[in-house]
């Protein structure tokens, strides 16, 4: 039961990601946002969620994984009233930060507390498999979601849905979850580094963010970016030189951790372009609607969730963590190669429907191998700086990968109208460029996982010896 219910927080917040894409027309048009100043509606959020996950994390070693999860939850669940509520432009974008703020609080431990709750590889893979159906079927679920909200109701509903469900995360984790204790903070608190790792992972999204619209090269850009490099740097040196460091400079020699996050971030990009371009292809190009867009994603997520419902755990028994990784690399990449094929007059069926089934099928059989990779080697204690690990792969991979995709697909875009083509056919050559470099990405993250994933050999006992010995 405590499994479930930090899998309906997660869920509330990873819906809250995607949600607001398609109510994004009416919010523009009822605030009278500019365009430029729309792309903060969503920009606060993943500023202020990426910026804290780490510390957030390891604050969870530190305090209890159970306090700052409650505590993150009550902070998104304010937040989420709060945007439900806002009738000005400022109000909605400054309840979006911290709602972001809220979500990484809380989100940053539960892989902490899945891993030390269920100690049993074997409960494990099946509390992760419950878990990642969340992560990669609530992006989907967040269209269909939002378009039945926006088009039965208002924009107001998709914040304010939040709420009951906050409540009764609070109230049931209070009661279900188990009160671990931290690490404690005698030794004091790494302020310094707090704020340095804060303001680094700030700094970056926000250059990540900005950069479609000032230009990578810019000096707007180039400048932020140095800076969020020298932050980073002052922190790393920082953490080699106290006693009490916020982020134990070990955690980076966790080769399953670190191997399985990049792999996860080429992964991610391949996810969010479909996503995001694959929606904006139905919209802008087929001319679906709020609701139609949020249904034409259906076959995914009923697919990851069919997954996993043991499937991926049994194929994992039988090909092993790492082959099952390469298999839904390869899946997500022909998923993406098919939607390289969709012009201004595909139809839904096959081509569409096949391309999202196979996305499907990818992320189901990937995602959870290589969360099982990703903490099989981390230490309980440093279990909660894992997991703040891993969103964060996730987080600014998904920011960098719709910064990149979206400036390429618009200049291909404009480079297509500019030689002659009409609106259609100009905006599907951008969006087809977005698809082939998100399959590119996907690629390199097969490469990457093939020469870099390996899960740690388990100790086995000697036949006709009591001692274990590592095999």
């Amino acid at each position: 039961m405590a499994l479930v219910v930090v899998c309906l927080a997660q869920l509330m917040m990873v819906v809250d990601m995607t949600i607001v894409n398609v109510a994004l027309p009416v919010i523009q048009r009822d605030l009278q946002f500019s365009q430029a100043d729309l792309t903060w509606v969503v920009g606060a959020y993943l500023i202020s969620y990426g910026s804290f996950l780490l510390l957030a994390g390891r604050l969870g070693d530190l305090l209890g994984r159970k306090t700052v999860f409650l505590a993150g939850t009550a902070i998104f669940t304010v937040a989420s009233l709060a945007c439900g509520l806002a009738e000005s432009q400022l109000a909605l974008i400054a309840a979006r930060f911290a709602q972001g703020f809220g979500g990484a609080i809380a989100t940053s431990v539960i892989l902490a507390l899945i891993a030390t709750d269920f100690p049993r590889v074997d409960e494990r893979v099946k509390a992760m498999g419950a878990y990642m159906f969340v992560v990669t079927s609530g992006g989907s679920l967040g269209l269909l979601l939002g378009g039945a909200l926006v088009e039965s109701v208002d924009w107001h509903w998709i914040f304010t849905v939040n709420v009951p469900i906050g409540i009764a995360v609070l109230v049931l984790g209070a009661r279900l979850i188990e009160n671990r204790p931290g690490l404690g903070l005698e030794q004091g608190v790494d302020v310094a580094g707090s704020i340095l790792v804060t303001a680094s992972m700030m700094t970056a999204v926000y250059a990540i963010i900005t950069a479609a619209e000032h230009g990578w090269t810019s000096a707007h850009t180039l400048g932020w970016g140095g800076a969020a490099a020298i932050l980073g740097a002052a922190f790393l040196y920082l953490q080699t030189r106290i006693k009490n460091p916020i982020f134990p400079l070990r955690i980076l020699r966790v080769r399953t951790l670190i191997g399985a996050s990049v792999v996860r971030g080429f992964l991610v990009t391949g996810m969010f372009g479909t996503w995001v371009m694959g929606s904006l292809y139905v919209e802008h190009v087929l001319g679906y609607g709020a609701w139609l867009t949020g249904l034409a994603f259906l076959p995914m997520t009923l697919i990851v969730g069919a997954l996993s419902l043991g499937t991926t755990a049994r194929v994992m028994s039988r090909l092993g963590p790492e082959r099952t990784v390469v298999a839904g690399l390869v899946l997500v990449v022909g998923a993406l190669t098919l939607l390289t094929t969709a012009d201004v007059n595909t139809a839904y069926f096959p081509t569409l429907f096949a391309a999202f089934a196979v996305m499907g099928l990818g992320m189901g059989t990937a995602m959870l191998p290589l969360m099982t990779i990703a903490m099989s080697d981390v230490r309980p204690e440093d279990a909660g700086l894992g997991s703040g690990i891993i969103n964060v792969s996730m987080q600014l991979a998904g920011a960098l990968g719709i910064a990149i995709l979206g400036t390429l697909a618009s200049d291909r875009t404009a480079e297509l109208t500019q030689s002659g083509a009409n609106a259609l056919q100009a905006l599907t050559g951008g969006y087809t460029l977005a698809f082939q470099v998100a399959a590119g990405a996907v690629i390199v993250g097969i490469v990457i996982a093939l020469v870099a994933l390996r899960m740690p050999r388990e100790r086995e006992p000697v036949p006709g010896s009591e001692v274990a010995v590592e095999v």
